[in-house]
């Protein structure tokens, strides 16, 4: 009796509150920073796009913070949650099986990205909610990434 209502207490603690831990932003989400540029090679912004699978229903916040070593550059951003499937078959990378997909949005500001290109540190934090806050930093390889990405 005692195994299942810890089971049970397990369970329902796994699917209602998010506990993951990460050091970078990659290891808690997926993340994809799209560059656009001129016709004449001059870069003109980028967009970046998470997405964060959960198994509770929090939804992301319209709103995110830039930190390039310690600057806060604070943006609105575009949200959108996807509900999960319950059929193994019907699992594919945008709907997992029971995790509600949350994918964040946001242009970065045109200012930023020359601070980005000379950061020694870029932190990105969002917000859920249910008051829960992330706020990561890029792994080394993933600021380097960034940085190539926006050069002129």
């Amino acid at each position: 009796m005692l195994l299942i209502a810890a089971g049970i207490f397990g369970l329902s603690y796994t699917w209602h509150i998010d506990h993951r831990s990460a050091d970078s932003l990659s290891e808690y989400c997926d993340v994809t920073l799209k560059t656009s540029f001129y016709d004449s090679g001059k870069l003109e912004g980028a967009v970046l796009t998470l997405w964060d699978y959960r198994f509770d229903d929090a939804k992301l916040m319209g709103q995110a913070v830039l930190y390039t070593d310690g600057k806060a550059w604070e943006m609105r951003a575009a949200v959108k949650q996807t509900l999960p499937t319950y059929d193994f078959d019907r699992a594919d990378s945008t709907r997992r099986v029971f995790q509600h997909g949350n994918k964040l949005f946001v242009q970065l500001p045109r200012f930023s990205l020359p601070a980005i290109r000379e950061a020694k540190e870029v932190r990105f934090r969002f917000y859920y909610d249910n008051g829960q806050v992330i706020d990561l930093p890029l792994s080394r390889s993933d600021l380097s990434y960034w940085q190539q990405e926006l050069l002129d």
